[in-house]
C-alpha cells in the first residue's frame, strides 16, 4: 500500500489537482501563443489521453499490451463513418450499407459511437486475451492488432484500404483535447482508487496469491482492458478529427504505439504521475528533434539533423531511463500529499482494506 495511490476522496482530489492544473495552465498558455504551438499542444494532449488509457490497463495489471492501436483504428473509423457528410460518403465509401451512408451524426455522438464500438470489441477479445499473462498476453495483443490492420487494409469499400480516408470534420482543438485529457485522468484516478483497481493491482503483484484469496483475476483484468480501450479509442477519435484524415498503414500505428508506450515507460507505468510526466518530457524531446530535422537557424548558420533523428532520439532517451531508473522517472509513485492530508489518507486506506476483506 505504501507505493500505491491512496484510496480516499482526498487522494483523488489531490492527485487530480496537482497533475491537472499544471497540464491545463501549460496547455492554455502555449496554445495562445500561435497556431503552430496550438497544433503541437493539441497533438500532445491527444497522446496524453492515449497514454492515460494505456496506463489504466498496463499500470494496474502489469501486463504489456502492444495491441491498443487496434482500438484507435476501430474508434476513429467508426466516428468517421458517422460524421462524414452523406454526399461525400457515397462517393468515397461506396461499400458502406445504405443506412450508414445516410447517417450524419454530430461530432460528440459520432465519437461516442466509436468509443462504444471499441469497448465492445475489447470486451469480446478480452474474454480470451485476459486468460493470458506475461509475454504470451503481449504477443497475443500484437497479433490482435495485426488482424485488425489486415482487415481494415482490405476492407476498401468501408475504409479505402491503404489509401487515406479524408473528409472528416476537423473540430479537435486545444480546449477539446485538454478536456478529453482531464476526463481521462479523472477516470484513471477513479478506477485506480476503486475496489476494482485495488484488486487488480493485487493480481499484478502476485496473481497466484490474489487468486487464492478469492480475487477473480480474469474479471479484474477484463474490466480494466475495456475501460482502457474506451479511453484510447477516444484519443483515436480526436486524432482523426484533428488531422481530418485516417490511414490503416501499419507503420503509422506501430510508430504511434512505440511512442505512447515509451511515454508511459519513461515516466513510470505504475502511476498516473508517471504517465503525465512521460508525455510531457518525450513530447518536448520529440518536438525539439523534429525542429532540428527541419533546420534550426542560429545567426547565419542553419543546423539540420538527418532524417529519422526523432525516432533514434526517443529510443536513446528510453534506453537511458530504463538503465538508470528501471521503474521510470517517478518509480511508480504518485506525487506525495502534504502531511496533514496523508494522515487522513492512512486512515482511509485502513477503512478500505477492512471493507474489502469483509466483502470477501
Amino acid at each position: 500500500m505504501r507505493n500505491d495511490p491512496t484510496h480516499s476522496w482526498q487522494g483523488i482530489v489531490w492527485t487530480f489537482l496537482v497533475l491537472g492544473i499544471p497540464v491545463a495552465v501549460a496547455a492554455l498558455l502555449l496554445a495562445s501563443t500561435g497556431p503552430v504551438l496550438a497544433r503541437v499542444v493539441t497533438d500532445t494532449l491527444i497522446k496524453l489521453t492515449m497514454v492515460v488509457g494505456l496506463y489504466i490497463f498496463i499500470g494496474n495489471s502489469g501486463i504489456f499490451s502492444f495491441g491498443h492501436a487496434a482500438f484507435i483504428v476501430v474508434g476513429s473509423y467508426a466516428s468517421a463513418w458517422m460524421t462524414i457528410p452523406p454526399t461525400f460518403k457515397k462517393v468515397i465509401l461506396p461499400g458502406l450499407p445504405a443506412f450508414m451512408q445516410s447517417i450524419h451524426l454530430d461530432p460528440f455522438t459520432g465519437g461516442l459511437v466509436g468509443v462504444l464500438l471499441a469497448a465492445v470489441l475489447a470486451f469480446v477479445i478480452g474474454l480470451a486475451l485476459m486468460r493470458l499473462a506475461g509475454i504470451a498476453a503481449s504477443i497475443a495483443s500484437f497479433a490482435f492488432f495485426s488482424v485488425i490492420v489486415v482487415i481494415y487494409n482490405n476492407w476498401t469499400g468501408w475504409t479505402k484500404g491503404t489509401a487515406s480516408l479524408v473528409g472528416l470534420p476537423v473540430y479537435a482543438g486545444p480546449k477539446l483535447a485538454l478536456a478529453a485529457a482531464l476526463v481521462a485522468m479523472l477516470l484513471a484516478l477513479l478506477f485506480q482508487h476503486s475496489r476494482y483497481g485495488l484488486l487488480l493491482r493485487a493480481t499484478r503483484e502476485d496473481a497466484a496469491a490474489a487468486r487464492a484469496a478469492g480475487v477473480e483475476v480474469e474479471r479484474m483484468r477484463l474490466i480494466a482492458f475495456v475501460v482502457s480501450a474506451a479511453v484510447v479509442a477516444a484519443g483515436g477519435v480526436l486524432q482523426g478529427h484533428f488531422n481530418g484524415a485516417l490511414t490503416t498503414t501499419a507503420n503509422v500505428h506501430l510508430n504511434l504505439t512505440f511512442l505512447i508506450l515509451a511515454m508511459l515507460v519513461v515516466g513510470g507505468m505504475r502511476s498516473l504521475a508517471g504517465a503525465v510526466i512521460g508525455v510531457a518530457i518525450l513530447a518536448f524531446v520529440a518536438e525539439l528533434l523534429r525542429q532540428l530535422e527541419r533546420g534550426w537557424q542560429i545567426g547565419d548558420f542553419t543546423i539540420t539533423a538527418p532524417s529519422g533523428l526523432g525516432q533514434v532520439g526517443l529510443g536513446i532517451v528510453m534506453l537511458v531511463v530504463l538503465i538508470s531508473r528501471p521503474q521510470g522517472l517517478t518509480k511508480g509513485r504518485e506525487i506525495p500529499m502534504p502531511g496533514w492530508l496523508s494522515r487522513r489518507e492512512r486512515q482511509g486506506d485502513a477503512n478500505l482494506i477492512e471493507s474489502t476483506q469483509n466483502a470477501r
